[in-house]
């Protein structure tokens, strides 16, 4: 891969990430008593908690539902991630990388 091929990629794979910051996902837990929201760099942006959905009594069941979201969140955003990087992952090769 020529230097100048190689500066097209990398200009190509800036471009994705700063495409990935702006993507949110989100996902739910607890039938939407738990909400997460997380960009395309699996950075957290938002959680929201829905006070009347959830018992003050058993703040375990609070604890699982914000990990069971954060956890689907940041699988959609690594499988997000992965889509918009597929097209380059074969000219990475010819970098050396």
């Amino acid at each position: 891969m020529s230097k100048m091929d190689q500066a097209k990629m990398l200009m190509k794979m800036r471009k994705v990430q700063k495409e990935l910051q702006k993507e949110i996902v989100r996902a739910e837990a607890g039938d939407g008593a738990v909400v997460v929201e997380i960009n395309g760099e699996m950075k957290i942006k938002n959680i929201e908690i829905d006070a009347e959905a959830i018992d003050l009594e058993d703040i375990g069941q609070l604890e699982n539902w914000v990990e069971e979201a954060v956890k689907a969140a940041i699988a959609q955003s690594q499988k997000m991630a992965a889509e918009k990087m597929q097209p380059m992952m074969g000219a990475l090769g010819g970098l050396g990388l």
